[in-house]
């Protein structure tokens, strides 16, 4: 017999788990897959030198789980994922988890009007609600540099770091120069490797501060919750600042571009090495690095930055779009992102009229609410289209998205069982989006994650504050929904 479960999940990241707490304590029956082994997302499968989270660890927090205990104000990776593991033992989900499970399809029964699931080993299942919680930072992007497999070394994604590789008295070439990337080449530089750096775009690096939090404050946050919030509520409190410089308020975003020059001069004594450094890109079209050591790592004698994309790989040779050539390389780093705007998961999830949500995707991601698309009744994605912030924590998105599909799923008996999304609704939510995101620095052709290199809208970016997107999602259940399936219903108890 096919199993069946009320809510499946896929995903056991902070997407997925801040939706199970949602879920759960609105007292749903939810299942999760997780194609891991255990959980942490991001912050699992991100285990090279130096991976540490941009945002203050208070703020990457989930609201409903605050932690006294963080180390420092920016927390490493590691300890991002024994968080999560704490939360997810301590609240039980573990018990509702099958690691090692990745979903290969999912196809709408409108005859039984439920999910028909294919699990990994052509398990079956089927269920009532189906929420895609598997990341934006879950597929790592690989360029398509000619001859790159023929490199005799190691190559890794920063994604699929080996741990056990030694950089010390070895050449790295790291490819990038983005939030991986800053992170990487100092630590590289600690442990005694020599880099070589392709920098395709120079990125905006801003101070980033921070300091490590002492035992008595870490006690004190324990003994009063009312302090650990205060602090909280402390660190978000230029969060429209940083909002407003991002997103190309003229004076913010002067004030920022003065602090990012300011920060280079001090830290590059060469202005040969400060002019290449020197970003080429409306300030916020990308995402903005913070870094006290990046700059130092590259005006050291244990970095060479070429100032150009790694263009192709001959065996043991690298070439540059320059020209200039490299040898005696011992290992390729790709700090080169993810892919955004193509889940790998939206060619094997078929709707109502058995398009995917790949074909529905093929000119333009969208979605009503940030969370839900037509043709596609009880599907909800969380950490999809247009939900990213460019400013602060995306928990605060996830766990707003999480709150929404509980509220829509309290709706579902009005609708006889099944959410269908007004495509009008849809459409005009999408169209929404790109206004907000129209003359601001995002979409101003740069190339950035956030949005689809095929057309140059925003992709997977929320363009506004997480105030904005909370009203949106605060007035979408009454309005997303087709309002016909709820005639129906009528007439039929009638």
């Amino acid at each position: 017999m096919t199993r069946h479960v009320e809510v499946l999940i896929v995903g056991a990241g902070f997407a997925g788990v801040a939706t199970a707490l949602a879920l759960r304590a609105a007292g749903h029956d939810v299942a999760i897959v997780e194609r891991g082994e255990n959980v942490g997302g991001t912050w699992r499968d991100n285990r090279y030198p130096g991976v540490a989270c941009d945002v203050p660890a208070h703020v990457y927090s989930l609201r409903t789980h605050p932690n006294p205990s963080w180390s420092r104000e920016y927390a490493p990776g590691e300890e991002i994922r024994t968080y999560l593991e704490d939360v997810v033992a301590r609240e039980g989900i573990d018990r509702v988890i099958r690691f090692g499970t990745a979903l290969t399809g999912a196809a709408w029964d409108g005859d039984e009007d439920c999910w028909r699931i294919t699990l990994s080993g052509a398990e079956q299942l089927t269920a009532e609600v189906l929420v895609m919680a598997t990341g934006r930072l879950s597929e790592p992007h690989i360029p398509l540099i000619p001859g790159l497999a023929t490199f005799p070394g190691p190559v890794h994604h920063t994604a699929r770091w080996d741990p056990s590789w030694d950089p010390c008295g070895r050449r790295v070439a790291v490819v990038g120069t983005g939030a991986s990337a800053i992170q990487l080449v100092p630590e590289l530089v600690r442990r005694g490797a020599h880099v070589t750096l392709f920098q395709r775009t120079p990125a905006w690096v801003l101070p980033r501060g921070g300091r490590v939090y002492t035992d008595a404050e870490r006690h004190a946050f324990a003994a009063d919750p009312a302090a650990l919030a205060g602090l909280r509520s402390t660190l978000m409190a230029d969060d429209d600042e940083r909002f407003a410089a991002r997103s190309g308020s003229l004076t913010p975003a002067a004030a920022a571009v003065r602090a990012a020059h300011a920060h280079r001069v001090a830290q590059v004594p060469d202005p040969v090495l400060r002019t290449a450094l020197a970003p080429r890109t409306p300030f916020g079209c990308r995402r903005v690095l913070l870094s006290d050591d990046y700059y130092p790592a590259l005006a050291s004698d244990a970095v060479d930055l070429e100032p150009s994309a790694l263009a192709d790989v001959e065996g043991g040779l690298l070439r540059a779009a320059s020209g200039r050539a490299y040898r005696d390389i011992d290992m390729i780093a790709l700090a080169t992102g993810f892919d955004t705007s193509r889940p790998a998961y939206a060619p094997g999830i078929l709707g109502e009229s058995g398009e995917s949500l790949a074909a529905h995707w093929t000119d333009l991601m969208s979605a009503a609410a940030s969370t839900v698309v037509s043709g596609f009744p009880n599907l909800f994605l969380v950490g999809g289209p247009h939900s990213a912030l460019s400013y602060t924590s995306s928990l605060l998105a996830l766990e707003a998205q999480a709150l929404f599909v509980r509220d829509a799923l309290a709706m579902r008996p009005d609708h006889g069982g099944v959410l269908r999304v007004d495509a009008a609704q849809e459409a005009a939510d999408t169209a929404a989006v790109r206004h907000r995101a129209a003359g601001r620095p995002w979409t101003s052709g740069c190339r950035t994650w956030y949005t689809d290199e095929r057309n140059g809208n925003v992709s997977v970016l929320w363009p506004g504050t997480i105030d904005d997107l909370r009203g949106v999602l605060s007035t979408a259940v009454d309005r997303v929904f087709d309002s016909r399936s709820v005639a129906v219903t009528a007439q039929t108890a009638g």
